[in-house]
C-alpha cells in the first residue's frame, strides 16, 4: 500500500494541508481495497439480497425464456405465408394459446392460433401478427401481408439469457430488478460480500443526544443521524459509539476501541486547529496520515489516513479513518464525494460514479478559484428538457435546512471563478443518494 510519503510522486499537487478534491480522491482510492478471500463471502436468500454486493458471478442454470413465446397478443402462422403472398393474407383459426396453457397441434397450411403473450409458441408457428392489425370474421382473420415480417414478435428461447452465461457479475449491488431476475431463474439463495463494518461517533463537549435537555452553549448532535442514514444507504454494517468528549484520553479510548471493532472509523469534528482539537495528535502516533486538508468549500479541514489499535503504528488491528468536518452539511457533502466511493470499494461493489447532469444556473454564484465548492441547488427541467438549477439561499455549512431544501448538488470545480446566469454547470441529483 501507499504510504504518505510516496503520493507526491503518484498524486498530482500532492499537498496534505490542502489537496484538491480529485487528488484526495485519488489517494482514497489507492488505500480503499477491498477484502480478499473465501472468508469475504457468505449465502444469503434472495430477500435478504437487496442491497448486498454479489460475491461471485451468477451463471444463468436456464435458458431464458425457457422457449419459444409470443412477444404479444395475436395470432401464430408459419411465417413462410408471407412470401409471394398478396396483398392481403387470410388464415383460419384453429385455436388458441394462453401463457400456462398452450396449443399443441401444429396448425395446418392456410391456418393460424389465436396466442396471448408469453404463451408457447404452436408447433410450426415462427411468427405472430397483433391482434390490432387483424380483422376478423368469425373463425377467419385477414391483415395486410406487408404488416409484418416473417419471425415477427416472437421471442426466442434463450433470446435474455442462455444456460452457462453470466446473469448477473460480482461487484454488482443487487437492485430490485435484479431479485427479479435471479428468481426468473429458480435460484434461490446467492453468495455475497460480508458487510464492511463502519464505526462512527461525533465529538465535543457542546452535543446533546436527542432526549438530553439542552443547557446554555449546547446543542444537539445532528451528526450521527445524517452519517446513520448514509451509512444506512450504502448497506455497510455501523456501529454507533455515540458522543466523544473533548479530552485526549476519551479520544485514543474512542479511536482504539472503533479500530478493534470495525473496517472503516468516521468520526465527526475536532480536525480543525482549535485548542481542544486532538484529533491530529493522535492520528500521528496510532498511524498513517495521509492528508488534514482538502481545497473543498464545505468540508475543508478533513483528515485521512489508516489508524492501528496497538501501541504504535503498523502494530494491532487496523482501520481506515475520516476525520469529517463538525458542520453538518460539510459531513455531507465530505462523505458523497470522499468517503461514499472508499466504502463501496472495499465492500467490493463495482465502480459506482455518482450521477452528473449539465444545468444552467438561474442565478449568479460567487465563487473564488482553487478550490471546489458543492452548492446545494434546487433543479428543475422545462418543457424542452433542459435543467435550470438555483441555489436555496444561504450556503453555510452549519445550515442545515440548505440540505433539506435541496434536490442536487451542484460542483462548482476547482479553477472555476464567479458563475453567472446562463452558464452551464454540473449538478449531482439527490435522489437515489440521500
Amino acid at each position: 500500500m501507499t504510504t504518505p510519503r510516496q503520493f507526491s510522486s503518484c498524486v498530482t499537487y500532492y499537498d496534505p494541508n490542502a489537496l484538491p478534491v480529485e487528488a484526495a480522491q485519488a489517494i482514497v482510492r489507492e488505500w480503499a481495497m477491498p477484502r480478499a478471500g473465501s472468508s469475504s463471502a457468505e449465502q444469503v436468500k434472495l430477500f435478504d439480497a437487496l442491497g448486498r454486493v454479489l460475491a461471485h458471478d451468477v451463471i444463468s442454470p436456464i435458458d431464458v425464456p425457457a422457449f419459444d413465446n409470443s412477444a404479444m397478443d395475436g395470432y401464430a402462422f408459419a411465417g413462410g405465408v408471407l412470401t409471394n403472398a398478396s396483398e392481403t393474407i387470410g388464415l383460419n383459426v384453429a385455436g388458441t394459446a394462453l401463457a400456462g396453457r398452450p396449443f399443441a397441434e401444429a396448425p395446418r397450411a392456410g391456418q393460424c392460433v389465436r396466442i396471448m403473450t408469453g404463451a408457447l409458441m404452436p408447433p410450426g408457428c415462427d411468427t405472430v401478427v397483433p391482434q390490432e392489425l387483424v380483422v376478423r370474421d368469425g373463425d377467419i382473420i385477414r391483415f395486410a401481408s406487408s404488416a409484418l415480417r416473417a419471425g415477427q414478435n416472437r421471442r426466442l428461447s434463450g433470446e435474455d439469457l442462455a444456460r452457462g452465461k453470466p446473469a448477473l457479475r460480482a461487484g454488482r449491488v443487487v437492485r430490485a430488478s435484479d431479485l427479479g431476475l435471479l428468481a426468473s431463474l429458480g435460484i434461490a439463495d446467492v453468495a455475497v460480500n460480508k458487510r464492511i463494518k463502519v464505526a462512527f461517533f461525533s465529538t465535543g463537549d457542546e452535543l446533546r443526544s436527542v432526549g438530553e435537555p439542552l443547557v446554555p452553549g449546547s446543542l444537539y448532535d445532528s451528526n450521527r443521524y445524517t452519517l446513520f442514514a448514509m451509512l444506512r444507504r450504502l448497506g455497510v454494517e455501523t456501529i454507533d459509539l455515540g458522543i466523544v468528549r473533548d479530552d485526549r484520553a476519551s479520544l485514543e479510548t474512542a479511536l482504539r476501541q472503533a479500530t478493534e471493532a470495525a473496517d472503516v472509523v468516521i468520526s465527526s469534528g475536532g480536525v480543525s486547529v482549535g485548542d481542544a482539537d486532538f484529533t491530529r495528535d493522535l492520528m500521528n502516533s496510532l498511524g498513517d496520515v495521509a492528508f488534514w486538508k482538502i481545497a473543498m468549500r464545505p468540508g475543508r479541514p478533513l483528515a485521512f489516513g489508516r489508524l492501528w489499535s496497538g501501541p504504535r503504528a503498523g502494530t494491532g488491528e487496523s482501520a481506515l479513518f475520516f476525520g469529517l468536518p463538525g458542520n453538518p452539511v460539510a459531513v455531507m457533502a465530505t462523505f458523497y464525494f470522499i468517503v461514499r466511493e472508499a466504502l463501496l470499494a472495499m465492500s467490493g461493489a463495482e465502480h459506482q460514479p455518482l450521477v452528473k447532469i449539465r444545468a444552467l444556473c438561474g442565478a449568479p454564484m460567487k465563487k473564488r478559484a482553487g478550490r471546489t465548492e458543492f452548492q446545494r441547488g434546487i433543479a428543475k427541467r422545462d418543457d424542452d428538457g433542459v435543467w435550470h438549477v438555483v441555489t436555496t439561499g444561504p450556503q453555510g455549512s452549519g445550515v442545515l435546512s440548505s440540505m433539506s431544501d435541496a434536490n442536487c448538488f451542484i460542483v462548482l470545480e476547482h479553477a472555476r471563478g464567479d458563475t453567472d446566469i446562463g452558464d452551464e454547470v454540473e449538478i449531482v441529483p439527490f435522489d437515489g443518494l440521500i
